[in-house]
Order: C-alpha cells, then structure tokens, then sequence
C-alpha cells in the first residue's frame, strides 16, 4: 500500500473513493515473476504500539474495561457450571459491579452520573465482548437500549426521574420492541396504548398473541421497568409507534395487569433473562409517554414537530442506532478472540513430519492452515477500522458540537444509519465465519468447552439477527444508495422504493455513480491505459479500491435497471423489488465492503514509515485481495477480471500469507484480550507436539 492520498473532491458518499499517488504506489508492486523475497525485509512488529494504535483515543476506558473482566474472570467457569438461575443472578451482579466503575455509564451525561462520550461508551462495550457475553448482553440491555431509549426519546422529567437509578444499576430495565407476529417490521407493531383523556392515562393492551412483547431482554427476571413500543390512538386516530415508560415489577412482584413468561433455554446467553410481555390495560400517567418527537396534551391534542408520520418514525428509531454499532463492534472482538486462540495454537501444535524426518512440522507453517487463518486476521483488522470510522461518526453526531440542537445536519444521520447498519451486517457475519474457522482449525480441542469455542459459537450466533436482521438492515444501505440520501428516505418502504428509483431516468442513477467516471480517473493514474485493471499493480491501493468501487457501482445500476424495467412492464411494484432482492443485498454488500477496505486504506496511509506501516500494508493487501478473489466469477463475468490475473491474485495471496505468518502471534496479541478472557490451558498452556 502506499503513503499519500489526493484528498476526496465531492461531499457525495459514493465519490469519497481515496487515491494514491502512483509514483509511491507503484514502488510496493510485487510483479509476479519476481522472486516473493526479492527487496524485502521482514518487518517488527511492536506489540503495545500496535495495541495503542488500535485502541485509538479510548486506550484508558479499553484498559478499564479489561482490568474489569480480569477481575471477573471466574464467570466464564460459573457460565459452565451453575444452574440458569443461580447464572443469571451472578449475571447481573457483575454488570452491577462493573456499573460502580463507571465503565457502563460512559454515554450518558455527567449530571447523572455518566461520562459523557457516547465515543468512549461505545469502545467500552466493544471490549467487554472479549468476556463472558451473557455479561455484553446485559449491559446493552440495561444501558444501551433501555437507558439509551430514556435519554434519546425523553425529556428532562424522564431523564431526571430514571437515568441517575439506571446509569447506578440501582433500577433494571428492558426494552419492549420486538412482538412475535412482526419482528423486524417495528412499524406494525400490534401494542396499543390508548389516551384516556378523562383520566389524563394511557391504556397499554395486547390485543391478540402475535402482538405479546417477545425475546426481550432482563424482561424474565430482572426489570423493573419497561420502554414499550406502542400505537398511540387518541380520540380514536392512531399516530404511529410511539414509546412508553410502563412499571412491570415492584420489589420483585409482577404487577397487575402485566403478564410475563420465561422465554426458556436458548443457544446461547443464558445468563439473559428473556422473556415475553402481555399488557392488561395497564394504565400508566401522560409523563410516562417519551416525548422528545410528540406530545399529547391533558385535553387530548396530539403534537408533534414533525409532521409527516413515517418522517417521525424514522426519526425516532434513528436516536437508537448506537445499538446497532454497538453490536457490530462486539461481533468484531468476539471474533478477536477466537483468533488469538486458534493463532497462538497454531505456532504451538505440531502435525506430520511435512519438510523433517525428525519433527512434525508447525500447524502455521502449512499453507492451507495459514489461508484458513491469516486472511480473516486481516479481514478483521479491516472491520476494526471500519467500526472505529462509525463510531466516531456516532459520536459526532450525537455528543459532537452541534449534536441535538434545531438544525443539527440530517443528512449526516442518514449516513450513519446507512454505515451502522452495513458494517453490522458484516461484522456479525464476520465473528459467525471466524468463530466456526478457528474451532475447526484447533480440531477436537477446539470442542472442549474450556477452550472458549463453545461459549463463543452460541453466544454470537443470534447477533446477526437482533438490533436488525442483517439482511434488512443491507436493503436499509441499498435504500440510501438508490436514493442518494434524498428527502424521500425517510418516509420510503420497499415499494415506495421501488416506484421511486422507476420514477427515476436510469441514467440519472447511473450517471451519479458514474461508472465510466471512475475508469479513466483509474486510467490517468495507473499504467496500462484502457488496461489498467489488467495490467495495474495488484498491491497498488488505487486498483484495489477501483475493483470494489465497480462492483458496487455496476450492481447499483443494474438495480436500478431492474426496478425500472419490472416498473414499466406493469408489474406490481412489490413483486419487482422481490424479484431483484438478491441484487439489492449484493450491491449493498458491495458497497459496505468498499467502505471497509476505504477505512483501511486510510489507516495505513496515515502512520508513519516503519515496520508497524509496512505490517498494516500487508494486512491491507491480504484482505483487499482474498475481497476480490472471493468475488472473482463476478469480476470475471464482467470482464474486469481474466483467469490469468485472477491466478495471479491468488497467487499474491499465498505470497502475502507467507509474510504475514511470521507477524501472526504479534498481530493478535495486539487485540490485546485478556489473558485471563483465553482460558484454553489445553490449547496455550503447555507444549503440544510429538516430542515436547
């Protein structure tokens, strides 16, 4: 990779594409009938400025947090070990404990006890997924979504009365969304709360068994309140979703009116009390609405600022998008885990006597094994940076200058909801990936539950479904490409998407993206002229990021293509966007993929020269190429890929792998979990092999 980039010359998102000058780039090029050795030097890698760099700003709060689940290690022998009650109570006794260092409040305002950095509260949570995630769960739980929606969705009654108890632990709640008839679908949640004006109360009902409150998190056992999400009907006119502040317990009583069930054994985060909630006309006072987007006054009278319905909507759940990063960072460090175990057993097991009569060689050492492992060291490296750009976009946006007065820049929400939401996606497919890799390649040891896998594999499993569907949360991403961020975004379904990009010429769709515009910017700086993407450098940045910025912008257009033709054929505009969802979930891949390795690319080119850049660069490589290889029958099929070049990739990879593999141990000792979060004695804590 190289050093210096030409600054972005467009606000548009999809034209911030970095490049980098060709003279430095074409100096790291690795041509394929060159020697892999030849001119290079193994580089060093220090360990703690690794770890600084990838701790970023937040080292201290990062180091807390670590300190914190080394003094609790026990629990992840308690998970093993206690029965699901006694589990659940040792659950929640360590997230108290851990609230009384102040490393769970982080994001809330100082006046209740809080940090104030919604930055710093996000990197605190990530780290935590380095331990017992019953524990992870919790905490966003508590803090994330049912604090969370107290503080985005209140107003200073509700803050005043609830946050100082909540950020202290001294109050537990839960966050009543989900129903079991309509999962994603938020906006046709069944839950109704009905204004009494007579009374100045609302009425919170479940009319029927698909609108009970389902999956929801410390609802089983431990709240004592609840955020529900209802349809608010006044004066016989519903105003949409809106939420609640509606007492479940009191002193460990079930209160009347209120129902709730165990969801029961589950795969995994059984330290959770799940549970399901019923609502018999619980009454509740008008205060108990959170009402920082809509009120209803003593008479009755709905008011909001914002008028249009779906606008208010949207709105609302979008004062909630640090859970969706949150859970995307956790599913990132989880996978750092599984890593530094199956690593570290790596350079230790030994297996066949492959290059020595008289010693079996090295797991790492064979190339399949670091094919297996290395590139998802890289791929994960590459998330990590991409989840830092998101959560300093939260921050930003949220605890930034600026953040939540009159005015403050909708435009950059919609950004960030569109980037949590693809790098979530593929940050929990990422740690489901890696996790079930590292278990195989630590063989039967990688089955003991001692040595983590277990826990790991079950306890991760259910991220790439809640606080969004992955896949729901990809047509969320491709919605904002279609529509370039418009105003239409807010209040727009599938089908409103559907009619809105036919409403549209194609060209105008194509033209932004600008597919042709891309190719001879890459023309004027790489070699080859009108065969740059043959004849470019495989490790120059430029071509890496022009491979992946035609992919998405060729898949965006054939959407719109797609809609556009189903449109004008007569065809249902439903049924058009079900016909084309495939293309719509693969060209948002493709467009989160680019912002990955972008985040990368722009990592590297800021440190300075030395070993750790000439490390990262390599990384960089590793994971920009085996990005391309995995999609090469695409590139293939569109002509910007011949075999002969995609051999040549694969080969460069090999060649990458073959470098990397004496860094291994360093670069995942850099994740810097604890070492008393790796347990796995088996595994790391005496020497395996035929003779040791």
């Amino acid at each position: 990779m190289a050093t210096d980039q030409v600054p972005p010359t467009s606000s548009d998102p999809l034209d911030e594409m970095p490049t980098v000058e060709p003279e430095a780039a074409t100096a790291h090029i690795d041509d394929s009938d060159v020697p892999a050795d030849k001119g290079y030097r193994q580089p060093e890698v220090d360990v703690d400025a690794l770890r600084t760099l990838l701790d970023g700003r937040y080292r201290e709060v990062r180091d807390l947090v670590r300190a914190n689940l080394a003094e609790h290690a026990q629990i992840l022998v308690d998970e093993e070990q206690m029965t699901t009650a006694d589990f659940r109570e040792r659950v929640k006794d360590v997230v108290v404990m851990m609230a009384g260092t102040g490393q769970t409040g982080m994001g809330f305002p100082e006046a209740y006890g809080g940090g104030g950095d919604i930055g710093a509260s996000v990197a605190a949570f990530g780290t935590l997924a380095f331990g017992d995630l019953s524990v992870l769960v919790k905490v966003g739980v508590q803090f994330g979504l049912f604090g969370g929606a107290i503080l985005q969705l209140g107003t200073k009654h509700h803050h005043d009365a609830h946050l100082a108890d909540l950020v202290a632990g001294r109050t537990m709640g839960c966050f009543a969304m989900t129903e079991s008839g309509h999962g994603s679908n938020v906006q046709a949640l069944g839950t109704v709360a009905t204004y009494d004006a007579a009374a100045q109360e609302f009425v919170i009902t479940t009319p029927d068994e698909p609108s009970r409150k389902d999956y929801i998190g410390n609802a089983a056992a431990h709240a004592e309140l609840a955020v529900v999400f209802a349809q608010l009907e006044v004066d016989g006119e519903g105003h949409g979703v809106h939420a609640f502040v509606v007492p479940i317990r009191e002193d460990g009583r079930v209160l009347d009116g209120v129902r709730i069930e165990d969801c029961g054994p589950k795969m995994g985060l059984n330290g959770v009390d799940n549970g399901r909630l019923w609502f018999d006309g619980v009454r509740v006072p008008r205060s108990a609405l959170l009402n920082q987007f809509a009120e209803v006054t003593p008479e009755g009278r709905y008011l909001s600022p914002i008028d249009n319905p779906n606008k208010r909507f949207f709105t609302m759940l979008g004062t909630l998008v640090q859970g969706r990063v949150c859970v995307g960072g956790a599913g990132i460090n989880a996978a750092k885990v599984a890593l530094t175990i199956a690593t570290r057993y790596a350079v230790r097991r030994r297996q066949f006597e492959a290059v020595s009569p008289d010693e079996e060689q090295v797991l790492l050492d064979y190339g399949m094994h670091q094919r297996r492992l290395l590139p998802l060291v890289a791929r994960t490296y590459a998330l990590h940076f991409a989840q830092e750009v998101v959560a300093g976009q939260l921050h930003d946006v949220f605890s930034g200058p600026g953040a939540g007065e009159e005015g403050s820049d909708e435009h950059a929400r919609r950004v960030l909801e569109s980037r949590a939401a693809g790098t979530k996606a593929l940050g929990t497919w990422h740690a489901t990936r890696t996790i079930q890799e590292c278990r195989e390649a630590c063989g039967g040891a990688g089955y003991l539950s001692e040595n983590r896998f277990a826990a790991l594999k079950a306890d991760t499993d259910v991220f790439t479904t809640f606080e969004g569907d992955n896949h729901v949360l990809l047509q969320l991403v491709a919605k904002g490409l279609l529509t370039d961020y418009a105003g239409e975004f807010e209040d727009m379904d599938q089908l409103g998407m559907a009619r809105f990009v036919a409403g549209l010429a194609v060209e105008t769709v194509v033209e932004r993206t600008a597919v042709h515009k891309l190719v001879q910017s890459v023309r004027d700086l790489l070699p080859g002229g009108d065969r740059w993407d043959q004849e470019a450098g495989l490790l120059d940045p430029n071509y890496q990021l022009a491979m992946l910025r035609f992919r998405e912008e060729h898949m965006i257009g054939g959407v719109a293509r797609r809609l556009k033709r189903g449109i004008d054929q007569g065809m249902n505009p439903g049924a058009v966007f079900s016909r084309v969802q495939d293309h719509v979930i693969a060209a948002a891949r493709a467009h989160t993929e680019r912002l990955v390795l972008e985040a990368f690319v722009l990592k590297a080119a800021e440190l300075p020269d030395g070993d750790l850049k000439v490390a990262l660069n390599l990384l960089c490589d590793l994971h920009a190429l085996t990005t391309i290889e995995a999609d090469r029958a695409w590139y293939m099929e569109h002509g910007r890929l011949s075999s002969t070049r995609s051999k040549a990739i694969s080969r460069e990879i090999n060649a990458l792998c073959r470098k990397v593999r004496p860094l291994a141990v360093d670069l995942v000792d850099a994740f810097g979990v604890p070492e008393e979060m790796l347990r796995s004695a088996e595994l790391l804590g005496w020497p395996i092999g035929s003779d040791d």
